[in-house]
């Protein structure tokens, strides 16, 4: 039994409503704006993570050359914290100047050109399936630091994590606010206690000692040029703080009204809390003498086969509350879920920068469309592709991964900060007269120039910093993804410009047709082909033919016998395929009926089973849809795929519908019965 309408009031929950959630209308749009409580956790949670591994980064590096090595790091550190308060001081002037959410592309696109917009674009794309695998890595670092026996699972837990992370934020961004809040504004509050806590100890004059504060170092003999370099590779590693900074201006749109001001509040919160604790877990790092290697088997005394070392938040937490103490376990935990909650900042940036990029024309326009939950899901979909990709490619290695980072933040950084620099020089050229809102407009500028000219002449600096120390340990890979996808774009939005010239409508285009026909294929007499007739006399063409191709002679005079016995009223006509094709056949037919009675419109109809199993489309040949594929290349030629719903597509619409008195569930008349004749309402 078939039929081809249904009703359900009450559909079965599927796997995707049970992962999702009901899809949300557009007016409940609104309602998915995000207040500062829930922005901060959604948009800091990549910059505030960065202080679990940026300072470790930094020692890392420095005992490279040894303990001395060290006297290095109070300097170094602060360094970073003056760049970091310098990009959130300059990002608060891009946010205001640029609130779409296009952030430092839409900048660098408008003020710097096409080219440096889609570096920079490029750049953050990079940068944010970077950030997912990076962070993912560093919080399964920490899962393995708390319980070492994980250390085998290591790559199988990191691809869970980012599969679970999508999956929250594909239920919507303000459910993924909800979730992430409580470990992020943990992970504050336990790294802030600990630090004041280590402080408050040393005041008292028993400073924490962390477990690794007795091993040596096998120092490398370095050159007075190599000593420069070090510091300044560990410079660039202590960079990686700033990750997630430019976030905020990405989102912008994420924030309810008003949203200026409340992303720059948030942005401005954000940098704070990541300057004191990035300084204070410095700190206590170098009060209680963490000694974290970048090769384990250069520390003096460690066992480095016995399994990875402590990560230096662990080091620290084990020295202020005790090894296995609640606090320990609760800071590790804080830790762990906020290094992997920092991903949900670049699976809010990325899909938004994407759908930026999108209604532009220089990605895919699937990137601009909303799903059921009101986010890009195309886009976070993408996103967790990639990262999952890298984290198999790199079998989850932070200390591999981490040489890959931030190098395209701060490409975006360097020209985001450059477009505002020419920013405020046009408005400053545009100024005229003398008045006072002239005057305080130009004073405005000029503080806008002063702070994004230092901005770009920062993190240009540092951008050479990062490129000189970490190309040849891994960041060529960067710095070759980043002008491939620049040229994949450009070549899409090309793509796009060509096809809205091709089709751009205008007064000089005419297509002359001059009938109209419908062609019916018909493979053997059934239910769904008299579907397919009724529905083509319903659309009452000039004229209508059932066409047959015959690769079976036999089978062909049965039709004929049938055709003629259901008193079907529609023409059949008989094609021989003597090498069993099926659309060259019918593409021949239709080249001929228009030499022979002019440019005629034709449309096909083309009888399709829906079924309801994933196998059963296996079991089914789908010959409808090939031909139908070969067929739209023919001009002048449309296609009408008829669907005719076996049993087994009440799955797909929930339940089976009532059929009408005197028909069966397919709607039209019994075999047998005549069809509609001209004039008649249609049937089905």
């Amino acid at each position: 039994m078939t039929h081809d309408s249904r009703t359900s009031d009450n559909p079965p929950p599927s796997a995707k409503r049970w992962l999702l959630g009901e899809p949300l209308s557009n007016e409940q749009g609104e309602d998915q704006l995000l207040p500062k409580t829930l922005a901060l956790p959604i948009f800091a949670s990549d910059a505030l993570s960065s202080v679990a591994y940026a300072p470790q980064e930094l020692l890392m590096i420095l005992l490279t050359g040894g303990l001395a090595f060290l006297a290095f790091s109070p300097w170094v550190a602060a360094a970073v914290v003056v760049l970091l308060i310098v990009v959130v001081v300059s990002y608060r002037q891009l946010i205001k100047a640029y609130p779409s959410g296009g952030g430092d592309y839409e900048v660098a696109q408008k003020n710097l050109g096409e080219k440096a917009g889609v570096i920079v674009a490029a750049a953050l794309l990079v940068d944010y399936v970077l950030t997912v695998a990076v962070s993912v890595a560093s919080g399964v670092d920490n899962i393995i630091s708390a319980i070492p026996e994980l250390n085998d699972w290591r790559v199988g837990i990191a691809v869970g994590f980012v599969v679970l992370i999508m999956a929250v934020n594909l239920r919507g961004v303000r459910e993924a606010s909800r979730a992430f809040a409580i470990p992020t504004y943990l992970f504050i509050g336990s790294v802030a206690l600990m630090v004041i806590v280590g402080l408050v100890r040393t005041a008292l004059g028993d400073p924490p000692i962390a477990s690794s504060a007795e091993y040596g170092v096998k120092a490398e003999d370095l050159s007075q040029a190599a000593v420069l370099l070090l510091v300044l590779r560990a410079f660039s590693s202590g960079c990686s703080a700033l990750t997630g900074v430019e976030a905020v201006s990405n989102g912008v749109p994420a924030f309810r009204t008003p949203k200026i001001r409340n992303a720059q509040m948030t942005l401005t919160l954000m940098g704070g809390i990541a300057v004191v604790l990035f300084a204070g877990l410095t700190a206590i790092a170098l009060i209680s003498g963490v000694h974290y290697a970048e090769n384990p088997c250069n520390l003096v005394g460690f066992d480095c086969t016995s399994g990875p070392q402590p990560s230096l938040m662990a080091q620290v937490a084990s020295a202020t509350f005790g090894a296995g103490s609640i606090p320990f376990y609760i800071i590790q935990t804080a830790t762990a879920a906020v290094l992997l909650l920092a991903a949900n900042t670049a699976f809010t940036g990325f899909p938004l920068l994407g759908s930026v990029l999108a209604r532009d024309g220089y990605a895919p326009k699937a990137l601009n469309t909303r799903g059921d939950r009101l986010v890009f899901s195309n886009g976070m979909v993408m996103l967790g592709l990639g990262a999952i990709g890298i984290l198999l490619l790199f079998r989850a290695s932070l200390s591999s991964l981490i040489q890959l980072y931030i190098i395209g933040v701060f490409v975006s950084f360097s020209l985001g900060q450059i477009g505002m620099v020419r920013h405020w020089q046009r408005i400053m050229r545009g100024m005229h007269g003398d008045g006072e809102k002239a005057n305080v407009g130009r004073r405005e500028a000029r503080i806008g120039l002063a702070i994004n000219a230092s901005g770009a002449t920062l993190t240009a600096v540092v951008l050479v910093i990062v490129t000189i120390t970490k190309f040849t340990h891994g960041a060529w890979i960067v710095f070759l993804a980043i002008p491939v996808l620049a040229v994949a774009m450009i070549g899409v939005h090309r793509y796009y410009r060509d096809v809205e010239h091709e089709i751009r409508i205008d007064d000089t285009t005419h297509f002359g047709s001059a009938g109209d026909v419908a062609l019916i294929l018909v493979g053997r007499l059934q239910k769904p082909v008299i579907k397919a007739i009724d529905y083509a006399l319903a659309a009452k063409h000039v004229k209508t033919i059932a066409v047959h191709v015959s690769t079976d002679h036999a089978a062909s005079e049965r039709l004929q016998e049938q055709w003629r016995e259901h008193r079907i009223p529609v023409p059949l006509v008989i094609i021989e395929s003597p090498y069993r094709t099926f659309a060259a056949p019918v593409e021949q037919f239709i080249r001929a009926y228009r030499e022979k009675h002019g440019s005629n419109v034709v449309t096909v109809y083309l009888p399709q089973y829906i079924v309801g199993h994933w196998w059963e489309s296996i079991l089914h040949n789908r010959r409808a849809r090939r031909i139908a594929t070969q067929l739209m290349l023919v001009h002048g030629v449309t296609i009408t795929l008829v669907p005719w719903l076996l049993d087994s597509s009440e799955l797909i619409y929930g339940r089976r519908s009532r059929p009408l008195l005197g028909q069966d569930r397919s709607g039209i008349p019994a075999i047998g019965a005549p069809l509609r004749r001209e004039g008649e309402p249609p049937v089905g």
